[in-house]
C-alpha cells in the first residue's frame, strides 16, 4: 500500500533522511522506532509532503513524491501529527467536520462510528478543543483523521506526555482502527506499545534504516536494541 524507496530529505544543509526504504501492506500495523533525532517525524512529514523529498513515495500503486499535502489527503493517506493540530476555538463537532471528505467507495466514516470507538468525544460534543484534556486532544486529532476515510494513517507520537490510563486509551483506539482495515504506520516511543500491535517494525538510526523484521526479532536482537533503541 505504502512504498518508500531511497527517501532522501533536507532541512536546509542538514541531510536528514539518508536513503530509508519501507513497506507497509493493506491493513497492516508497522511501527517505525528509533531515539529522538533519528528521523521518524521528518519521513512521516515527507510522505505527506510538508518536507520535500527525494526519492520514490508510491501509495496505492501511485507516486506521491512532490504532491501537496491536500493532495495527498485525498488520495487516502491520513496524518496524525505529534502536536496534535487541533483547532482550539473550535467545538468537538467542528473539529470533527473539517476532517469530513466525500467517501471512497461508499466506506465512510461517520461521526456516530468515530464517537462508538471514544464515547468521551459525543460528552463534549459543543466543547471547545483547547479545553479538552490532553488525551481527549490526542483522541480528537485520531478521530479528526478518520473522518477523512482514509485507508492509511501515520500517527507520530500519539501516547507523548499521556497518563498511563491515557495510554492504554490509545492503543485500544489503534487497534479498533485496524480492525476496521484502516492501515498504521506508527511512530512511538514506548517500546512496548509498538511491538505489542505491530506486525512488523523498522529501527531507523541516522536517517536510514537500520533493522526490518517482526517485534519477536526485534525482542531477541539485543544489539539493535542497545545501539539504536535503549539510551
Amino acid at each position: 500500500m505504502l512504498e518508500v524507496d531511497d527517501l532522501h530529505a533536507y532541512y536546509g544543509k542538514s541531510h536528514i533522511l539518508q536513503g530509508a526504504s519501507f513497506r507497509v501492506g493493506a491493513g497492516e500495523i508497522v511501527s517505525l522506532l528509533g531515539r529522538n533525532g533519528a528521523g521518524r517525524s521528518t519521513a512521516v512529514k515527507t510522505i505527506m509532503g510538508e518536507v520535500r523529498p527525494v526519492g520514490s513515495i508510491r501509495f496505492c500503486g501511485e507516486r506521491i513524491d512532490g504532491l501537496a499535502p491536500h493532495q495527498i489527503a485525498r488520495r487516502g493517506l491520513g496524518y496524525v501529527p505529534e502536536d496534535r493540530a487541533i483547532f482550539p476555538t473550535l467545538t468537538v463537532r467542528e473539529n470533527l467536520q473539517l476532517g469530513m471528505k466525500s467517501a471512497r467507495g461508499g466506506q465512510c466514516w461517520t461521526m456516530r462510528e468515530v464517537f462508538a470507538l471514544f464515547p468521551v468525544l459525543e460528552a463534549r460534543i459543543d466543547t471547545p478543543g483547547g479545553v479538552l484534556s490532553g488525551g481527549e486532544q490526542q483522541m480528537l486529532t485520531m478521530c479528526r483523521t478518520l473522518m477523512g476515510d482514509p485507508a492509511l494513517i501515520m500517527v507520530d507520537e500519539p501516547t507523548e506526555g499521556l497518563a498511563p490510563r491515557v495510554v492504554q486509551e490509545v492503543r485500544a483506539l489503534l487497534e479498533r482502527i485496524a480492525a476496521r482495515g484502516v492501515a498504521i504506520l506508527l511512530i512511538e516511543q514506548k517500546l512496548a506499545i509498538s511491538l505489542a500491535i505491530a506486525q512488523r517494525v523498522y529501527v531507523m538510526g541516522q536517517g536510514r534504516i537500520v533493522f526490518e523484521g517482526t517485534p519477536t526479532e526485534l525482542r531477541d536482537n539485543d544489539a539493535v536494541r542497545r545501539d539504536w533503541l535503549e539510551v
